[in-house]
């Protein structure tokens, strides 16, 4: 049977246990997807029955999260006070770059998240893969003052070669993969290791909300049920909590009610868990794995 061969097969049950920082057992990090779309052309979700291009509907839902949507999300996490890592098209520093600028200015961290998402890696060939890694690269660390250390493709895509060129370009980590609740170290071609940082698709806003249609209510119950059940199992390991949000999904004032039941939740616990972001997660992972 076909390998990838970046790692090998661990029982979680199975491995030696370890702290997180202050003694925690389970990491607690935010994700919002700052994405940005060119019109009438390119792949792009639809968000309601798709149209012949110009598909005004779709391209307008997507828009509304950039101009509206995110800057509710903000507001609720700056009133619980929840760190984040923004996971950034490049293109939103030329579309709207008061977006970028707003979660600099929290400190929040900055992932790649390719140019745009209406592309994906999964289409290129390796030289055209590469030269969009290093562009993105090269553009936040312009516009953000250092380098990326992290990375997520659009649309969650790779090819066989996404990991070594993602090593190769400097990069520390990355959220593309989603096997595990802890960190992994991913081998490499050029003898080194990118760390999997935990991104969880089960409980993300698109696969919930969208693709399976919970209501908002009941996704806040899973999320809440996914962090306490997280929290009883964190006492035999360690383990990683995500929350992945969409501002043109979780923006919406009727979902965002919700959510920010969520977030106080989250925050009336952070003294039993360790609220960070996934770059301090994989800086923590190389000591202790």
């Amino acid at each position: 049977m076909r390998s990838h061969g970046r790692y090998g097969f661990s029982a979680i049950a199975h491995r030696p246990a370890w702290d997180w920082p202050n003694g925690t057992r389970l990491a607690v990090h935010v994700c919002v997807n700052l994405e940005a779309f060119p019109f009438a052309e390119g792949l792009g979700i639809p968000l309601v029955n798709p149209l012949p291009e110009p598909d005004v509907q779709n391209f307008g839902f997507r828009d509304w999260g950039n101009r509206v949507g995110v800057w509710n999300l903000l507001e609720a996490l700056d009133e619980h006070a929840i760190p984040a890592a923004a996971l950034l098209n490049t293109a939103i520093y030329d579309q709207c770059p008061a977006v970028a600028q707003a979660f600099r200015a929290r400190g929040d961290e900055c992932v790649g998240h390719g140019r745009t998402n209406a592309e994906r890696q999964s289409d290129m060939d390796e030289a055209t893969e590469r030269a969009m890694i290093l562009a993105c690269r090269d553009r936040i660390a312009q516009e953000e003052g250092a380098p990326p250390r992290g990375w997520m493709g659009p649309w969650v895509s790779e090819t066989h070669a996404t990991p070594d060129l993602l090593a190769e370009a400097g990069f520390d980590y990355t959220l593309d993969w989603t096997h595990d609740d802890q960190p992994t170290l991913l081998a490499t071609r050029g003898g080194g290791t990118l760390v999997s940082v935990p991104y969880s698709r089960p409980t993300n806003d698109i696969p919930a909300l969208h693709a399976a249609k919970f209501t908002p209510a009941d996704w806040a119950e899973m999320l809440i049920d996914q962090f306490e059940e997280q929290l009883r199992l964190s006492a035999r390991w360690p383990l990683v909590f995500n929350l992945s949000l969409h501002p043109f999904l979780v923006g919406h004032p009727f979902r965002l009610r919700h959510l920010r039941r969520v977030l106080a939740h989250l925050a009336a616990s952070r003294d039993a868990v360790w609220l960070c972001r996934p770059g301090e997660i994989a800086r923590h992972a190389r000591h202790v794995l």
